[in-house]
């Protein structure tokens, strides 16, 4: 899928007359639903709109139980990271070989027709965001009890250079002011050379509010004196519950609502064209979607990828701009 574009936890819930409850489980849920019918919700009203009216009322009491499945804490289990390992190990081949080939950035690989469109359109300002899919030999990599969220986007920013934007990516203690609201705290643990170790907490709402701490090591490699890139790999991520409140605490890291388990980015500098291409590739480890709301959820999970990657992008244009602005 390509795109070139502008730029508190409880149980499932069930309806009453107070409002939206909490409720034991999702078979309640369908027995809610059963409920309603033979009630005479589903019976016939004096107007359409009543009973469409109902429905919709019947229908949100069941998704938001089906939700509410979400919240319920599952366990990262070594089959799963195992093959995340897989998947990682079988993605830098391909860096590896893109590299060889002469392919910096994942627009390189492009017909020549549409990576001309492309570059052509990231000088105008636009974001070529796509979602990959690796395979092995060929073939998917199953992960059995996880999901991968693989996606990789590309931006331009004119007049500037490497060092400026080497210079914001590496502000590692400011990125909690350069990338809010997305990164809430973040903080430059130590340095040695090129290699980075850094603490950040991460925040996203979408279906239910997250909060994340995660450590991560990063290393930059120079490539001559117009590309630059990085690797990053979380060493710990432990989901935060009660986050601002008194009794905030992490829960137990592998034991949690799953949301995200393991996360990878790398990024690709070059500067060429009077600006700097930034590509950033990410890759996320999550817990499965129960089958049973999937046709519900997919659509949305499959749109946080995309949109946080476009923030990620922009942000960093901003940020270099700022820099530029103020003469840093």
């Amino acid at each position: 899928m390509r795109t070139l574009f502008r730029p508190r936890s409880h149980g499932p819930l069930r309806c009453s007359p107070t409002g939206i409850q909490p409720c034991n489980n999702v078979t309640q849920a369908h027995r809610i639903l059963l409920s309603l019918k033979s009630n005479g919700v589903f019976a016939d009203h004096r107007n359409k709109h009543r009973r469409a009216h109902s429905r919709s009322l019947a229908f949100f009491c069941v998704v938001a139980s089906l939700l509410g499945t979400l919240v319920n804490a599952t366990e990262l289990k070594p089959e799963t990271a195992t093959a995340f390992d897989r998947y990682i190990k079988a993605t830098e081949e391909r860096m590896a070989e893109d590299l060889r080939r002469g392919r910096f950035l994942i627009v390189d690989n492009l017909p020549e027709g549409g990576r001309q469109q492309a570059y052509s359109q990231l000088k105008q300002g636009q974001f070529y965001i796509e979602s990959l899919r690796t395979k092995e030999d060929g073939k998917p990599i199953l992960v059995p009890g996880g999901l991968i969220h693989h996606w990789v986007g590309v931006a331009f920013i004119p007049r500037t250079t490497l060092s400026q934007i080497l210079a914001v990516l590496q502000d590692y203690d400011n990125h909690k002011i350069l990338y809010k609201p997305d990164v809430r705290d973040s903080k430059l643990l130590t340095r040695d050379g090129n290699d980075f170790k850094v603490y950040l907490q991460f925040y996203r709402k979408s279906l239910a509010s997250v909060v994340v701490n995660v450590n991560v090591d990063i290393r930059y490699t120079l490539i001559g004196a117009t590309r630059a890139m990085s690797k990053s790999c979380s060493t710990r991520i432990a989901e935060v519950e009660d986050a601002g409140k008194p009794d905030e605490h992490e829960l137990p890291v592998g034991n949690d609502h799953g949301y995200v388990w393991r996360l990878y980015s790398y990024w690709r500098i070059e500067e060429k064209d009077g600006g700097v291409y930034i590509q950033v590739e990410s890759i996320g480890l999550s817990r499965t979607i129960p089958w049973a709301i999937a046709w519900f959820v997919n659509p949305l999970v499959q749109s946080i990828p995309r949109s946080v990657l476009s923030q990620l992008l922009e942000s960093t244009r901003k940020a270099v701009e700022a820099r530029e602005s103020s003469g840093v």
